[in-house]
């Protein structure tokens, strides 16, 4: 069994920090958004070096090397809560959602289908639902039709209010990258209340797994680390298989606006190796307080999601 890599913390400079929170102030909001709530600007912090089959979703990757740097992507700073942002638009068939898939297409500055994109995570699509009460959690990954429609292979959601979510990497005309989380208020026909989201904790479990969250470095509006353990019978797992071309996929929903944050693994993974226990993750939560996590991973071919709420001040 190969070693695991240990993945060195770096510092982050105050100036950068500066950057990210002047990125919060300065991103337009969205008309045609369900959410009056502004969105933080994308950055494009590389480009990429993948090339894509855009009708079926596939992606090749081109990067040298066994492994595969996410630092080397484009990432997205924003809450994720518009449905325009920098002239793209997240436009759904419909407003509700139902088995089994949801229909949507992004339309760019000139207001057609896009049909270039750059993969993010093995993925030209990444496509999330999450229920009004944090519940329901759905990350699918869609595919598109030649004329720039997608359909997100959704299962059946119980009732009530939910957010979609579209996260992709556009080409624009001028061959420039550009990152997005766009997102919609939908609804899931029937009405049944809301649960309370779970009291914040440091540990939950899973199909037998007990992921320990360590999120005491975690501030809004700053690019903090986040890190996470993963055991079973009270022994470290090394057995974490590539998902996405990582050992874990991160994501989180914040309680109340249902802002939305993707969290960025740091360091690569080899193609053929297992990794574990312990993993770190570039956590820039945009907002101060409840956020319910989706932790998801992959041993012996099955994938495991865990959730744990955290508190972030």
């Amino acid at each position: 069994m190969r070693s695991i890599k240990r993945v060195r913390t770096l510092a982050l400079a105050p100036a950068f920090a500066g950057i990210l929170l002047l990125a919060a102030c300065g991103s337009s909001s969205s008309s045609h958004s369900a959410s009056s709530h502004p969105s933080m600007a994308g950055m494009n912090m590389n480009s990429s070096t993948h090339s894509t089959d855009n009708t079926t979703g596939n992606s090749t990757d081109h990067s040298t090397g066994s492994s595969t740097q996410h630092g080397d992507e484009p990432m997205y700073m924003g809450d994720g809560l518009a449905g325009t942002d920098q002239g793209y638009t997240f436009a759904p068939a419909g407003a509700s959602v139902a088995a089994p898939g949801f229909v949507f297409r992004i339309l760019g500055p000139d207001g057609k289908p896009v049909t270039a994109f750059e993969p993010e995570q093995t993925k030209l699509m990444h496509f999330y639902l999450i229920r009004s009460d944090l519940s329901g959690f759905q990350h699918v990954h869609p595919t598109m039709a030649a004329d720039g429609t997608w359909t997100a292979p959704t299962k059946a959601a119980g009732p009530g209010a939910y957010r979609v979510y579209a996260q992709f990497i556009a080409k624009g005309a001028g061959g420039e990258v550009v990152p997005l989380v766009l997102s919609e208020q939908v609804t899931s026909a029937g009405s049944a209340p809301d649960r309370p989201v779970p009291a914040a904790a440091a540990s939950t479990t899973v199909d037998g797994y007990t992921v320990t969250v360590d999120s005491s470095q975690l501030m809004a509006g700053m690019a903090m680390p986040l890190k996470v353990s993963i055991s079973k019978d009270g022994q470290p797992v090394t057995d974490l298989e590539p998902y996405l071309a990582t050992y874990a996929h991160l994501s989180g929903f914040h309680a109340g606006d249902l802002a939305m944050a993707h969290l960025h693994p740091r360091g690569g993974v080899a193609t053929t190796a297992t990794g574990g226990p312990d993993l770190t993750f570039e956590a820039t939560l945009p907002e101060a307080g409840q956020w319910r996590m989706y932790l998801q991973f992959q041993t012996g071919g099955t994938l495991h999601t865990a959730a744990v709420t955290l508190d972030v001040r």
